[in-house]
């Protein structure tokens, strides 16, 4: 079971910038598929965007497409995600997690880092 631990949230004003990352423990990262969810207060948790294996192809949510960038080091076992432009709906705990597939749910998710947005 990998293990996965995010960093890099705070509190930004609507316009600013943040960038997430998520270190994973083990040899096999490369093998994984990666994403990055959000859960906002009340609502349940939501897609953000996802990053295959090589890094060459990424998947975003269109409330976050243009204004996030999802990336990864394989040599660093990391995930991250660019977040510029912030608004206040952007306020959530994101999580990272881990795929096997991306036909499959993940298999493993980290603890969540808040990001909180001020307008």
């Amino acid at each position: 079971q990998v293990q996965l631990v995010e960093s890099g949230g705070g509190l930004v004003q609507a316009g600013g910038s943040l960038r997430l990352s998520c270190a994973a423990s083990g040899r096999t990262f490369r093998t994984y598929l990666m994403g990055w969810f959000r859960q906002a207060p009340g609502k349940e948790r939501e897609f953000v965007a996802t990053i295959r294996r090589s890094g060459g192809s990424a998947r975003y949510a269109d409330s976050v497409k243009g204004r996030f960038t999802i990336s990864r080091e394989n040599g660093q076992n990391t995930v991250y995600l660019q977040m510029n432009t912030l608004k206040p709906e952007d306020t959530a705990v994101y999580y990272c997690a881990a795929f096997y597939s991306e036909y499959e749910n993940p298999f493993s998710w980290g603890q969540g880092t808040q990001v909180t947005v001020s307008s």
